[in-house]
């Protein structure tokens, strides 16, 4: 008969204890985290939503409002006289941006104003990877958001104003290039909202100056002398954008691959100084 026994522990020792896994941080978990982070928010599917909607409701409204003074031999605004189904079904990006790019504001600052920037940090103590998995995560998901909306926008349009001059297809040339280029631009709008939430680390200040970018500065500079315009306007954030996704361009408008390159740069530089203040400021 065979006995079982247990082998007596060497006095003052103490147990060992039992291993605990490693977790190591990878670029992958941080990806996740934010992906989770992102959906998490209450205010990302409300602010989606928005976007979505601006881009394709306004892009109706001015489909149907040029087709409605063109049945009834109204005359046409300047800005509608030379519009195509492009240009109408794109009316609402203006309107789409703010929505994607305060949101991008939020995914970065709105972890300021709350604290948890401080769990995230501990996590992930390089800290640069939390700032370029924000900015990849939430540009990818603005990226695909703005696309589909600009191509519904464009197939309900396009058949609004089918029979009349502004009538085009998807066939049409620089056609599909023009909405992805809307889808492009919009997704590094929330790239930029995004390195602002974190350059300034305020939601209110972030959203302030992404306005003031997009929106007010265009309307200072056509004060400027006229000699002064042609230098600068075609550079600026908004109308480099906007030259991504136009149909045709002039002298005064850049190319859409130079609009391409002048509002990346932009982005770079958003997303340099957010970096250059995550590694040298406490939070």
């Amino acid at each position: 008969m065979s006995t079982l026994t247990a082998s007596p522990e060497t006095p003052g020792t103490a147990p060992a204890a039992p291993a605990r896994p490693a977790y190591r941080v990878t670029g992958r978990r941080v990806l996740a985290s934010e992906w989770a982070k992102l959906w998490s928010l209450r205010s990302t599917w409300i602010t989606l939503g928005l976007g979505l909607l601006f881009l394709v409701a306004f892009g109706i409204i001015a489909a149907s409002h040029y087709k409605s003074n063109l049945d009834s031999g109204r005359h046409l605004d300047r800005d509608f006289a030379t519009s195509t189904a492009v240009s109408l079904s794109l009316f609402g990006t203006n309107f789409a941006q703010l929505a994607l790019g305060v949101l991008g504001v939020l995914v970065t600052a709105g972890e300021y104003s709350t604290g948890m920037i401080r769990s995230t940090l501990a996590a992930v103590p390089r800290r640069l990877p939390v700032l370029w998995s924000k900015a990849a995560v939430y540009g990818l998901v603005a990226l695909l958001v703005a696309t589909a909306g600009a191509f519904v926008a464009f197939l309900v349009g396009s058949r609004i104003v089918s029979g009349t001059p502004a009538a085009m297809g998807l066939g049409h040339a620089g056609v599909i290039r023009s909405l992805l280029g809307a889808g492009l631009y919009l997704g590094l709008v929330g790239v930029i909202g995004t390195a602002l939430g974190a350059l300034l680390r305020s939601v209110a200040g972030g959203i302030s100056v992404l306005v003031a970018a997009l929106m007010l500065v265009p309307g200072l500079v056509s004060l400027l002398p006229t000699s002064w315009q042609g230098d600068i306007d075609p550079y600026l954030p908004s109308h480099a954008g906007e030259s991504i996704f136009a149909l045709t361009h002039d002298s005064t408008t850049l190319s859409p691959s130079a609009g391409l390159l002048v509002f990346l740069a932009w982005t770079a530089l958003a997303l340099a100084g957010a970096a250059y203040r995550l590694l040298r400021s406490d939070v």
